[in-house]
């Protein structure tokens, strides 16, 4: 019988080697090797490794021989092979990265991994690697909007002060409407969620009018105050900043974040603010909603309530808004905000320069 040459281990190498048998977390391949050493150190023959550990005699006296020469570094690293030869040369992939970014294909508005890789000859998975590579997604398109206030900084300083350090003694509400919800209601009953298929929906729908959301969120406790109106002008609005009057502690200093929508500013709004000078509004900048908390309770009530509800009429639709409130209050729970202000305007400017680079490009 060939008799395997034996393996001798210090000290430290069966430490590392015990360590790497025993380990959850290193690669399959690396414990598979270190079990093989340490076995071969103990005097096992490389059929009797092959058995124990399920593997090949040749795999077992392959990793003993690159241990006895190599040591830890022999079974740590892969040796080199040769491969394919790459078809792709640096030039091609580049020259396909330029027509991604600078063309666009014939009456489409962008490119797919098949429709480039038939207009330059390669095969789509070698597109989808050079798009992977470069972190080239055509396919996808992200929404932004710049505001142009000419106060934008002032106002952006003052509405995350208020998120990061709150006035005290004083509440902070981040209000807005959600208008258009509508009450939609199927025109077939689908089938439930169930074991082996998921639920289904007409595509079609019945409309039974629209409300809107008036919505207040705390953003210390995550408590929101609403109510639904029919529609969403001033005389909505002012009921509405009547409601928080009645619902926020007396003693309270309220400020509140809202948008420039036109409603927010009518006269008779200032004239009802003016008489109540715990009121203090805050208003966010032209094109930029986004830094009202509020939309992003407007977002969770969309997903969780109203997108897959079915309403047979404006009542229930009313109803299961009105469910969701209560639901979210007995148990609320605050949006953190951790951007300061700083941050956000360099991203904003570095958004400015790359708008300003490409309209001056085109």
């Amino acid at each position: 019988m060939r008799i395997a040459p034996p393996v001798t281990l210090s000290d430290q190498d069966r430490t590392t080697l015990d360590s790497l048998a025993r380990s959850r977390t290193s690669s399959a391949r690396l414990v598979e090797r270190a079990r093989v050493v340490l076995l071969a150190s103990r005097g096992m023959q490389d059929v009797e490794i092959a058995q124990k550990l399920g593997v090949s005699r040749a795999k077992a006296s392959r990793w003993r021989k690159r241990f006895i020469a190599e040591g830890m570094k022999g079974i740590e690293h892969e040796a080199r092979r040769s491969g394919r030869p790459r078809i792709i040369t640096a030039d091609r992939e580049a020259s396909i990265v330029r027509k991604t970014i600078h063309e666009l294909p014939a009456a489409r508005t962008h490119w797919s991994t098949r429709s480039l890789a038939r207009v330059v000859n390669v095969s789509d998975a070698t597109v989808r690697r050079i798009w992977k590579r470069h972190g080239l997604k055509p396919h996808l398109r992200r929404s932004f909007k710049l505001s142009k206030d000419p106060q934008f900084v002032e106002k952006l300083d003052d509405v995350v002060g208020l998120y990061l350090s709150p006035p005290e003694n004083a509440i902070v509400l981040s209000t807005d409407e959600k208008s258009q919800i509508q009450a939609l209601d199927r025109t077939q009953r689908g089938l439930p969620f169930n074991e082996g298929h998921i639920e289904t929906a007409t595509h079609d729908y019945r409309r039974h009018g629209t409300t809107t959301l008036f919505a207040a969120l705390n953003t210390l406790t995550g408590k929101v105050i609403g109510t639904c109106h029919k529609r969403h002008r001033h005389q909505e609005w002012l009921a509405f900043l009547k409601q928080i009057d009645r619902e926020t502690p007396a003693d309270k200093q309220v400020h509140f974040i809202a948008d420039n929508y036109a409603t927010h500013k009518h006269e008779k709004v200032k004239r009802w603010l003016a008489g109540h000078p715990r009121f203090h509004v805050h208003f966010t900048p032209t094109g930029a909603s986004w830094l009202n908390q509020v939309e992003r309770f407007f977002r969770d009530i969309t997903v969780n309530r109203i997108r897959r509800g079915t309403f047979a009429n404006l009542d229930s639709l009313v109803t299961a808004i009105t469910q969701y409130l209560d639901t979210h209050n007995a148990d609320p729970k605050p949006f953190i905000w951790t951007a300061r202000a700083q941050d956000i305007l360099e991203k904003v400017k570095r958004a400015r320069i790359a708008h300003e680079r490409v309209t001056t490009r085109n």
